[in-house]
């Protein structure tokens, strides 16, 4: 891999809705997120195809687990500087060349002490996460955006954004309110990373 890689040039990873994709798409256009999306590629077929074709992207729907051969190659034919896990169901390999340099969002509080705390993990995603959070009896919940490893939720934490856990919330009343947290924090830590070592791995 070249030593001089642009971390502006996105590659985007999803499963699902395409929600992430589209707010990442209108902070671009914005002028709020210096980067260019190059590339997208789905896990199954999902709604969130249809909106990046909506968005003039091109999606590459790659069932199962992505190898690392495979990512690679994708990486330096497309000269990808960042890999963006927007609501991706598969685990991504992060080869040595790859190191911070695939990001994700969990929409909880990760420790950032290498564990994934309480509410990172296997099968920690979506619903399930917002009902752990409210069954533990949390009084703040939020999102953690974090590099990846090899281990789920487990990465350096990039930046993490708060909220109150109201009485009565529901694990979708919960969802809304973090989700809104995640339109800011997802742009921001991103430009974040982009701005560290830009030239270094």
């Amino acid at each position: 891999m070249s030593s001089a890689i642009d971390r502006s040039r996105l590659s985007v990873f999803l499963s699902g809705s395409g929600r992430t994709l589209v707010n990442l798409v209108d902070r671009i256009k914005q002028g709020t997120l210096d980067a260019e999306i190059v590339d997208v590629v789905a896990s199954r077929e999902c709604p969130g195809i249809e909106r990046a074709s909506q968005a003039g992207l091109s999606v590459e729907v790659i069932p199962g687990t992505i190898s690392v051969g495979r990512l690679l190659d994708r990486v330096e034919s497309k000269r990808i500087g960042l890999v963006v896990l927007a609501g991706y169901l598969k685990k991504v390999p992060v080869p040595e060349p790859m190191r911070e340099r695939i990001v994700n969002i969990h929409p909880a509080l990760l420790p950032g002490d290498g564990t994934g705390g309480r509410f990172g993990g296997p099968g920690m995603y979506g619903m399930k996460v917002h009902r752990a959070v409210i069954e533990a009896g949390e009084t703040q919940s939020g999102c953690t955006v974090h590099y990846c490893d090899n281990a789920y939720d487990t990465g350096p934490v990039l930046l993490r954004k708060t909220c109150v856990v109201e009485p009565g919330d529901t694990p979708e009343s919960l969802a809304k309110r973090v989700f809104a947290l995640e339109l800011d924090a997802y742009p921001e830590a991103l430009q974040l990373a982009m701005t560290t070592n830009r030239t270094s791995l």
